[in-house]
């Protein structure tokens, strides 16, 4: 599953329903991957016609939280200016191990569904039990989680039938252990999966969050690597139907 959260584009009302008992969000993650150069790129795909949950729109790789990602042990852990806005607003039994797994998160569904391996080589053998994440360590690596940003967190609007509670996390393709061309291994959930210039994704049919994280990540490449990490990260809820916006 990729990405989570509002679209208020047209079509957006299909999902509506008043009437219907609120969903409560699931925790999901998702991954926004910056390719540097002349003009720095993101990796984005298209969600199914066949998908409920914005079927055709363009997103980031990223999807639910799994119960692994908050038990796995690797040696590296999230900055603690990341630690710290992932803390904000949450509730106080919300533990750092779900908070680190969030991170986790994503970069398991960005090699799930992607194919490419987001990690730093390591000497160490790490080992797990679950499937994934050992084909992920099998390729002699570890997740880089002192490097990873925590930009921004959106909640689905509660008129949704499918809600989530979605973490934006980013990254620089300094971290991408395999060829960034290559994503043949790709599971198939997200098509036409492309290295986009900013301006490029503005002619994409996105969900309006979306929109919003692009803007935000051409914001934070304004600032140096270390100023990112210490950069403040954006929270998109609705109360009454109405966006509130505030800062982590």
């Amino acid at each position: 599953m990729a990405e989570a959260a509002n679209d208020k584009s047209q079509g957006d009302n299909q999902y509506r329903d008043e009437q219907a008992q609120a969903v409560r969000p699931k925790e999901a993650a998702t991954l926004v991957i910056v390719r540097q150069g002349s003009e720095p790129k993101v990796l984005m795909g298209k969600r199914a016609a066949s998908h409920v949950f914005m079927p055709n729109k363009f997103v980031f790789p990223g999807g639910r939280l799994d119960a692994i990602d908050q038990r796995i042990s690797v040696p590296s852990d999230l900055s603690d200016p990341v630690i710290g806005r992932l803390q904000k607003e949450t509730r106080k039994n919300v533990s750092n191990h779900k908070l680190r797994g969030l991170a986790l998160a994503a970069i398991r569904e960005t090699f799930e569904e992607t194919g490419l391996i987001i990690g730093r080589k390591t000497g160490q053998k790490l080992t797990t039990n679950n499937a994934v994440w050992q084909r992920y360590f099998d390729h002699g690596v570890e997740p880089p989680l002192d490097k990873i940003d925590f930009i921004a967190r959106a909640v689905t609007p509660t008129y949704r039938n499918r809600r989530f509670d979605t973490r934006f996390f980013m990254i620089f393709d300094d971290f991408i252990q395999t060829d960034p061309d290559d994503m043949v291994k790709a599971s198939g959930e997200l098509l036409d999966l492309h290295w986009l210039t900013l301006s490029e994704t503005q002619n994409l049919d996105l969900p309006t969050i979306t929109r919003w994280i692009i803007d935000m990540v051409d914001q934070r490449l304004k600032l140096s690597r270390d100023a990112q990490l210490q950069a403040p990260a954006t929270y998109v809820r609705f109360i009454n139907g109405k966006p509130r916006i505030t800062t982590l």
